[in-house]
């Protein structure tokens, strides 16, 4: 149990950058504890709509319509928490304040830095300019996603690529859900035997770990979707239509589906606190910053070795308010966060492997959440996980945002 009480603060101001899913929970449960109003608490964000970003993956399908994977973000609050839609310009950490866009300043007593991460196409030759849309698409933004739609609506057969630039990503696993899905879809419309799908990534195989990797690359094999390896993308040749690696090995496409370098928000470069990728150096057991014991980091925003996940979020949110509780008393900060992440995923007709693992172990095969009981199977296909992944949207939106059920929920840790 967190224990507040006993803290020597008054009305101490926490600011949290990102109203996306790490910074809703972690305002949300802060706030539930946030007894005899010790804490200030505000987070904000330049964008007003909260968009479910596993969705994405849904839309081009048509599984899922726009409408269901975005929310007012005022809506996902609880009582307490102020949310303010602007932008912040700078984050001037040695002297604990943020620079707004309009100029003025606002001072923090603690800072939780939750921005995500975000594509950057222009990372790439070959992916900016007027061709973006025309013969390669992503399903990582709204945009993108509906796009595609009207793609795989128009697409009669050929070479299809589903292509990773490099790694980390957020959603690892959207990548092999989508050549799944996108092999039952070809298959409902007749043309699958027309269609050559590749799976193009920087990994050695399908996945990070070599038991999902044996697990998901064997799924692969059965639906006859080639995984080329070990790719390192130098640029794409539009005018051939074709994928070019440092080492000289190009793959051709009629329709490619991209995953572009992931790249934190231009915010952290802004203000000097990221490396090379815009990421936050940060311990991946205590998430506080490396630089600023007063700057804790959440969700995508870090380099931490953990997947780059909703999940992840969760997990991540109860080691940072509890060393947000041990910063104010002077305390050791606790390492507790052992890189837990677990995801459903779809592998294409009503059916679906979940996958739990963390920093050390593998992805294990006991029954999720409850040992023999289940009702999910680890690293195994299964309709249930299948109508697990499903049910994660209204999860989502209901319980796991504004901390619902708490206790029940942390049974899965």
């Amino acid at each position: 149990m967190i224990n507040i009480s006993n803290i020597n603060i008054f009305m101490k101001k926490i600011i949290i950058i990102g109203a996306g899913t790490a910074g809703t929970i972690i305002a949300n449960k802060l706030q539930k504890i946030n007894r005899n109003n010790r804490f200030e608490i505000t987070v904000i964000d330049k964008q007003s709509i909260h968009y479910y970003q596993p969705g994405y993956l849904f839309l081009p399908f048509g599984k899922l319509e726009e409408h269901q994977v975005k929310k007012d973000k005022k809506d996902l609050f609880i009582d307490g928490v102020n949310l303010e839609i602007s932008k912040v310009s700078k984050i001037d950490a040695e002297n604990n304040r943020l620079i707004m866009e309009d100029g003025n300043s606002k001072p923090y007593d603690l800072l939780v830095i939750a921005t995500g991460v975000n594509i950057r196409p222009d990372e790439t030759e070959g992916m900016t300019g007027d061709l973006w849309y025309k013969n390669i698409f992503d399903f990582y933004t709204m945009e993108g996603a509906k796009k595609l739609r009207e793609a795989l609506k128009s697409f009669n057969g050929g070479d299809l690529v589903m292509h990773i630039v490099e790694m980390p990503i957020k959603c690892p696993v959207a990548p092999l859900e989508f050549v799944f899905l996108v092999d039952e879809y070809l298959r409902d419309r007749g043309i699958r035997d027309k269609t050559n799908i590749k799976y193009v990534t920087p990994l050695e195989g399908a996945f990070t770990r070599p038991l999902a990797a044996k697990k998901l690359g064997g799924l692969l094999e059965e639906r006859n979707i080639k995984i080329v390896p070990n790719f390192g993308t130098e640029k794409i040749d539009n005018e051939q239509q074709m994928l070019l690696g440092y080492d000289g090995r190009e793959v051709g496409f009629d329709l490619l589906v991209t995953v572009p370098t992931n790249m934190g928000s231009n915010l952290i470069e802004s203000s000097g606190l990221g490396n090379e990728l815009n990421l936050v150096p940060t311990n991946q057991y205590s998430l506080q910053s490396k630089k600023h014991k007063n700057i804790f980091v959440a969700g995508d925003a870090s380099d931490i070795p953990a997947s780059k996940a909703g999940s992840v979020a969760h997990f991540q949110a109860e080691t940072i308010i509890t060393n947000i509780l041990r910063y104010f008393k002077g305390k050791k900060m606790k390492e507790s966060f052992k890189g837990h992440a677990n995801c459903f995923i779809e592998t294409g007709d009503n059916k679906g492997v979940m996958i739990d693992f963390d920093y050390d172990n593998e992805p294990n095969v006991r029954k999720i959440p409850f040992e023999g009981i289940g009702p999910f199977s680890g690293l195994s296909e299964s309709r249930i996980n299948h109508w697990g992944k499903v049910t994660m949207r209204q999860y989502y939106w209901n319980i796991l945002l504004k901390d619902r059920f708490s206790k029940i929920l942390n049974l899965i840790k």
